[in-house]
């Protein structure tokens, strides 16, 4: 066979194998926010944290983009404000949805996923066993060059934002009948190197989600 042709046999097989990884995953256009009325009073009462999974019962996509609503999106158009408060204003706190298929980054502007890795990660977002089952996992990670001050203290204000999404989540949860629990029990060096965080952005910790285990 020519060189020319070994080239041009290689290119197409580079060609096909490269769209191919990219098509594995697609971003996701998130279907528009819908959650029923319920009271404050009745979602504080029904809120608690749960281990225990029915791993053959998937989120649906509804419910997949109230709960990435509630814990950080757009609240006020007009603004650009968010469901969650910061300090300042600065709104470190980005959120990674953990699924079987793969992982992906919620874009609060366009509030849609991004694809970030296909495979499934869920296993590397906490230690706990259950982490590895729960239909979805959300992964919080600051980026920390938003604030000012010292190194603790910027952790500590990230550490709020973090806090405030994922209560956000535990309400929304609550109110739709469905479990949660946020862990700190995360490597979360090893989950910034599967991310290709910068030094800056920190994994902060992880929040399952999954129906009531039967």
């Amino acid at each position: 066979m020519k060189l020319k042709a070994v080239f041009a046999l290689a290119l197409t097989f580079f060609v096909s194998t490269t769209v191919f990884a990219a098509g594995e995953l697609k971003t996701i256009v998130l279907p528009k926010v819908n959650i029923k009325n319920v009271s404050l009073t009745e979602a504080l009462t029904k809120r608690l944290s749960t281990r225990s999974f029915d791993a053959n019962k998937e989120i649906s996509l509804q419910d997949l983009s109230n709960i990435l609503w509630v814990a950080a999106g757009i609240n006020r158009p007009d603004t650009g404000g968010r469901t969650y408060p910061s300090a300042r204003g600065f709104q470190s706190i980005s959120v990674y949805v953990v699924r079987k298929d793969g992982i992906y980054r919620y874009d609060h502007l366009k509030h849609s996923l991004v694809p970030v890795a296909a495979g499934d990660y869920r296993a590397n977002t906490g230690t706990q066993a259950f982490a590895a089952t729960a239909p979805i996992n959300l992964v919080y990670v600051a980026d920390i060059s938003k604030f000012t001050g010292s190194e603790a203290s910027k952790r500590e204000l990230a550490i709020f934002d973090a806090g405030h999404c994922s209560q956000n989540v535990y309400l929304y949860c609550a109110a739709a009948r469905l479990g949660t629990v946020i862990r700190a029990s995360i490597d979360a060096a090893a989950f910034a190197k599967i991310l290709k965080l910068g030094k800056n952005n920190i994994v902060l910790a992880g929040q399952s989600i999954g129906h009531f285990a039967k």
